[in-house]
């Protein structure tokens, strides 16, 4: 008989939008999380993660994604050492043009 592996997950913080509230730290069940020398979420235990959502859910600056470690279960981009995270903006979105339609809009008939 095999043990049953307990699924991994990856623990993504994104520095430049975390202010250091600590409700993830706080109420992490496995701990996972803690709040370091410069006042930002820091992954400590990654391997501890359950999935359960409380960090990600309840974050006020949307600054922490978990996410199966097999990458698959987020839109959001890899954060870049050293760089500022733009989730919301994935790579190449500025860039594209904006859409025929928004480009000239119909006027409201009355």
């Amino acid at each position: 008989m095999t043990a049953k592996r307990k699924p991994l997950y990856t623990v993504v913080i994104y520095p430049d939008w975390c202010k250091g509230c600590g409700i993830c730290a706080a109420f992490c069940p496995k701990k996972v999380l803690r709040i370091d020398h410069q006042g930002k979420a820091r992954v400590d235990r990654e391997d501890e993660c359950i999935n359960c959502g409380f960090c990600e859910l309840h974050c006020p600056d949307f600054a922490i994604v978990v996410r199966p470690r097999n990458g698959m279960g987020s839109s959001f981009p890899e954060p870049i050492p050293g760089t500022a995270a733009t989730p919301c903006a994935p790579p190449g979105a500025a860039a594209s043009p904006p859409s025929e339609a928004a480009q000239s809009p119909e006027p409201k008939k009355a």
